[in-house]
């Protein structure tokens, strides 16, 4: 079933969140609210070749500051989508059923009716139970924690829920539509305030017996006595070294030495916090430890790839996260990506180095909703 869209000019109406209300003034008379961004107010001219294929997919991406909730049709793209707070401390009861009334809105003038979408996917951050539905003890959402969020969602949205990683489910998404979507397995790897990702093999994701299967960040780099100390409490672990966080943590000891980068220091002031783009923006302008930072943690993180290179032999890595410095438009992140497959390339058996594959993650923000339905579509095929 493809649902058209009528060739019409659109005018900003006003904005809802992340999303732009437009009133229609060529074939059809209604608003419609769609998921396109502008920095400032033109017209949209959307041709009749635009369609949407049933069934639909509902996704929900939970994090610490905000939940997105999209529906996605059965090819992978993105009919309608939006955000609202997460409110972390409050009862998750309240996220629920949020989520509910904005697929209500998102639905409405999609042309598709509720019995459209077949089923939905979730991704919450961990630990969790995903066998049993259950978010566990997350630190960034203290009002969730031993919650069976899973079978709450179905009952609320009256559909079938497939629960997942919030990382795992970004990682699905880059699988299905994103940069990993011409391969048949695949690592994903995000880098931001920690290390996190998702292994996709088949069209399945490897969540573990434990729900604790693909935490990438958690891989040991550094067995010294000395090693540097994780989030978690252990050492060594990749997350240690090569997260925003430890980005962060290894400039301010290298900020010691008084020979140390002038355009960092000048970037960082007296006042201003010093952060990971701060490094990356001195890294782009040529100040030599910033550069020899970002350096060092290409290295980490090819240690890292080069362990699970061994270990899963995905067709293909795919790196998301804040951190990309720039990513693939970028000649720094370029540079970057280029230092990190040089080191995986040294530490692995030559086949793998020959054939290896490490690109740039495509959806940004949108992979995880994206993933989540992905997931839930996948689920609904395999039981039909």
């Amino acid at each position: 079933m493809g649902v058209q869209i009528p060739n019409v000019t659109a005018e900003n109406k006003g904005e809802r969140g992340n999303k732009y209300r437009f009133r229609i003034v060529g074939n059809a008379a209604d608003f419609y609210t769609l998921s396109f961004r502008f920095s400032s107010l033109r017209t949209l001219s959307m041709t009749p070749d635009d369609q949407f294929t049933a069934p639909l997919f509902a996704g929900v991406d939970v994090g610490g500051t905000n939940v997105k909730v999209g529906l996605v049709d059965d090819r992978g793209k993105i009919v309608a989508d939006t955000k609202f707070p997460t409110s972390p401390g409050e009862s998750p009861d309240i996220a629920i059923l949020q989520a509910l009334e904005e697929f209500k809105a998102l639905i409405e003038p999609s042309g598709f009716q509720w019995s459209d979408v077949a089923a939905a996917g979730l991704g919450t951050p961990g630990p969790m139970d995903i066998h049993r539905g259950v978010i566990l003890t997350p630190t960034n959402l203290p009002g969730w924690h031993n919650f069976p969020v899973q079978g709450k969602l179905a009952e609320v949205l009256g559909k079938p829920v497939t629960y997942a990683n919030d990382a795992g489910a970004a990682a699905f998404g880059e699988f299905w539509v994103g940069g990993g979507q011409q391969h048949s397995s695949m690592v994903m790897i995000t880098l931001g305030t920690g290390v996190g990702g998702g292994i996709i093999i088949d069209d399945l994701s490897v969540d573990g017996a434990n729900s604790h299967g693909a935490e990438i960040g958690h891989i040991v780099i550094d067995t010294r006595d000395d090693a540097r100390i994780c989030g978690c409490g252990q050492a060594g672990h990749l997350e240690a070294y090569a997260s925003a966080t430890a980005l962060v943590e290894r400039t301010r000891e290298a900020m010691g030495n008084p020979d140390a980068g002038t355009v960092l220091r000048n970037l960082i002031g007296e006042t201003s916090p010093l952060s990971a783009l701060m490094v990356a923006t001195a890294a782009d302008e040529g100040d030599a430890l910033a550069m020899k930072l970002v350096s060092e943690t290409a290295v980490y993180l090819g240690r890292g790839i080069a362990q699970l290179a061994h270990l899963i032999d995905p067709a293909a890595f795919i790196l998301g996260g804040a951190m990309n410095f720039g990513g693939a438009d970028s000649p720094l992140g370029v540079k970057f990506l280029n230092e990190v497959k040089a080191e995986v390339r040294r530490l692995v058996f030559p086949v793998l180095g020959e054939r290896l594959v490490l690109n740039f993650a495509k959806l940004g923000s949108e992979a995880g909703f994206v993933g989540a339905a992905g997931l839930a579509r996948s689920q609904y095929n395999r039981t039909r």
